[in-house]
């Protein structure tokens, strides 16, 4: 928070010393200047840490901070020889692992703890702050990033008030110094809303665990948000398996003016719309139209206009890279992460390609479209460019801070930053890309044509449309705009009857989720944030409440028996209504200031209360094991599936007399290149897939990718199918002439 009245600097800096050789220093700090110091005034004297910090600089570098090595590695070539940048790496400090780390009695302060492994890092930005000339804090530019570097500030002296933290919303050079030249205080209303965040999640999650391996099974875990999750793609499989097929006919006519031949579907009778409910309905309209005599009867010529789609968020683009691509959330947000940090380009200057891909909003900056329109109108003409900027409108609770996603320059067309990127890289740049140029585009024009036909009483409907003008569609060169255009014919144009198509069909249940379809719903109901949704869909996999079948997601019995739980005795937490209200409530720490500390004792008195109730009245959950083909060579017992920290696994039933256990194989159709067995699919602790030989230990064969049953034949080898949406084929040995793919697409495929 900011101060302008010298009584209150000092009560800051006062309040800074005094808690400084507490264990929870740094929270305390916070909240006292929290207390003492009003919001969001223009400056503030430092703290006395800060004073002696500064008295000892004053010869070195300038040091800036951001949270990624590579990201690191761009800004430092963007700012010169008078700045050090330096990464943290993520956060430094969070609550520990191994205890709770809130003091509920306490106003729920949390008890923050340098995390394992960070320590060296600390150092090290310790010992460059001490000889920088300023520090400055570019971590990432939302609340998590203004929370890291809240956490720095606290670490390294920092008054908190001090002009020290600088944002920008896209790796270019102009946009990083222009930002190091306008520093601004760190944003207390932002940190305060991840607090906010961060001590609910743990107060739900690290409450409701025990009770979980209590009564269902030890190592797992539930969330604020994740057992929402669960929940909704429960309640869809249960959808579907109670859902009952019910019987629909369609009637469609193939007819002809003697030049073209069209289709019209049957309608109703008189012009009213009905359905056909069984073959017996749409036999009688067979036999009622088929000896008739087919006329128009109404001609409906028309224009219908297509707008373009808003830019990226976070949310559209992790839907549209699932559909469009087939990629998931989490790979999606890695590779998305990738193009914000930069890449060596043309020269080998690095430069980021997108703006930050962690946003809600649809906004573009002025800059940006008037540099789209100035392109769209070279590229494709005038008539292509709206007479005034496209503008989207915001989806509600939707933060704003930062513009969508688009490309940082316009200038760096998918073509002419192809041969710098991977496939993958190239495929999600190319949709950002696109999608953008779209955005700032003309309407694309349908030329529309409808007729009604009356047939013996008995009404069909036919409809068609033809492309006038591209506008927005030209933007995306690699899509085809089908036509389906009806030939041009009057009223009372009698047609001839070619043929007579009656078609049984059955109502269908609702589609499982997918990932994509999954972050949709989360987002239109206001679950969670879109920059949590990657994470949280990979979290709900790995705890095996959820799996996949295809690209569907499918509850498991544990997700099942996990959800039954969490209904009956925690309808609030997995309630989408009270999610959604909680989201609110814990935006409005950030939008209007309110006090965090309220939104966590309001709800955690009851939440307790439940917790007790449960833990008394809760009877154990028995779980029944899915017993396998598999022999225990041991025993002789049919081996049965559990689930471990890795996944599942085999066990021995009889345990503890025996406690063999072997991992979940799965066979391929191809045979081991040392000695002929079968090669199965086996996955590392870390849960990446790779190949072994089935007859392990005494083959000890192993591959990445998958081995063929066809030899090189440049140098003899066996091929093997190499990973990607598409797997292509290539030779084993590294050192075959065979093999000219460059490392970078190799390290996209895998």
């Amino acid at each position: 928070m900011v101060a302008t009245k010298k009584t209150a600097a000092k009560g800051t800096a006062a309040a800074a010393k005094k808690t400084a050789a507490k264990k929870t220093g740094a929270a305390q700090t916070k909240k006292t200047a929290a207390k003492k110091t009003p919001a969001k005034k223009a400056s503030a004297s430092r703290s006395t840490a800060a004073r002696k910090t500064a008295a000892a600089a004053g010869t070195g570098k300038n040091l800036v901070i951001v949270e990624s090595p590579a990201k690191a590695k761009t800004i430092e070539k963007f700012l010169g020889r008078d700045f050090s940048v330096q990464a943290s790496n993520g956060h430094l400090r969070d609550l520990p692992k191994s205890k709770f780390g809130v003091d509920v009695d306490n106003n729920f302060e949390p008890d923050y703890l340098t995390i394992r492994g960070k320590a060296s890092i600390i150092r090290t930005l310790k010992n460059e702050a001490k000889k920088a000339k300023k520090v400055y804090l570019a971590t990432d530019p939302d609340r998590e990033g203004e929370a890291i570097s809240w956490h720095i500030a606290n670490l390294l002296g920092i008054d908190p008030s001090e002009h020290c933290r600088v944002e920008f919303n896209e790796i270019t050079k102009s946009a990083v110094t222009q930002a190091i030249d306008h520093p601004r205080a760190i944003d207390m209303q932002r940190v305060d809303a991840q607090q906010a965040r961060r001590v609910l999640d743990r107060v739900v999650g690290y409450k409701l665990s025990p009770l979980l391996w209590k009564k269902v099974r030890r190592g797992l875990s539930a969330g604020r948000v994740q057992s929402v999750a669960v929940r909704i793609i429960v309640e869809r499989e249960r959808e579907i398996q109670a859902f009952v097929p019910e019987e629909y006919w369609t009637i469609t006519a193939s007819l002809s003016d003697g030049e073209h031949t069209f289709d019209a579907r049957y309608h109703g009778p008189g012009g009213k719309k009905a359905a056909l409910h069984n073959e017996q309905e749409a036999a009688a309209v067979v036999d009622a139209v088929r000896d008739a005599q087919f006329r128009i009867k109404d001609v409906k010529v028309g224009q219908r206009r297509k707008h373009a789609l808003p830019p990226f968020t976070t949310s559209y683009l992790q839907q549209a890279a699932g559909a469009k691509l087939g990629f998931t959330a989490k790979k999606t947000m890695m590779l998305a992460q990738r193009l914000y940090e930069g890449l060596p380009l043309e020269g080998g200057v690095s430069s980021g390609l997108i703006t930050y891909m962690r946003t809600d909003s649809t906004r573009i900056s002025s800059e940006a479209q008037e540099e789209a329109r100035s392109f769209i109108r070279e590229r494709f003409g005038d008539d292509y460019v709206p007479e005034k900027p496209n503008t989207y409108r915001a989806k509600k609770n939707a933060q704003d801070a930062h513009e969508a996603i688009r490309p940082t320059s316009v200038a760096n067309t998918p073509d002419r930053v192809r041969a710098f990127l991977t496939p993958d890289q190239h495929k999600l740049y190319t949709m950002i890309y696109n999608r953008f140029l779209a955005s700032q585009m003309s309407e694309a024009r349908y030329k529309t044509l409808a007729y009604v036909i009356d047939a013996g009483g008995q009404t069909f409907k036919a409809a068609g449309s033809a492309l006038e003008f591209s506008g927005h569609l030209a933007a995306y060169e690699s899509e085809k705009n089908e036509e389906n255009m009806l030939p041009m014919l009057g009223e009372g144009t009698v047609l001839k009857l070619v043929k007579l198509d009656p078609k049984q069909s059955f109502t269908q249940p609702p589609a499982r989720y997918t990932e994509a379809s999954l972050v949709k719903f989360l987002e239109e109901q206001g679950i969670g944030r879109p920059s949590t949704y990657a994470t949280i869909i990979s979290t709900i996999q790995d705890r095996n409440y959820v799996e996949k079948d295809g690209r569907s997601l499918k509850p498991t019995e544990l997700g099942e028996v996990v959800t039954d739980l969490m209904l009956n005795n925690f309808g609030e937490i997995v309630d989408v209504q009270f999610t959604a209200g909680m989201e609110e409530k814990l935006d409005q720490v950030e939008e209007d200031g309110i006090d965090w500390h309220r939104i966590l004792a309001d709800f955690y008195p009851p939440f307790e209360k439940d917790l007790e109730t449960a833990d008394k009245t809760v009877e154990r959950v028995k779980l029944e094991d899915r017993v396998s083909d598999v022999i225990c060579e041991k025993c002789g017992a049919n081996m049965v599936y559990k689930i471990g920290r890795y996944g599942e696994f085999l066990a021995c039933p009889n345990y503890p007399e025996c406690k063999n256990t072997k991992p979940v194989m799965k066979e391929t159709s191809s045979s081991c290149p040392k000695c002929g067995g079968k090669v199965v699919e086996r996955k590392s602790k870390k849960g990446r897939l790779f190949y072994g030989c089935a007859n392990y230990p005494e083959c000890d064969f192993v591959s990445w990718d998958l081995p063929l049953d066809e030899s090189c034949p440049e140098c003899g080898a066996y091929m093997v199918k190499t990973r990607g949406r598409n797997g292509g084929k290539k030779c084993s040995n590294p050192d075959c002439l065979t093999n000219k793919k460059s490392k970078k697409d190799e390290a996209a495929e895998s």
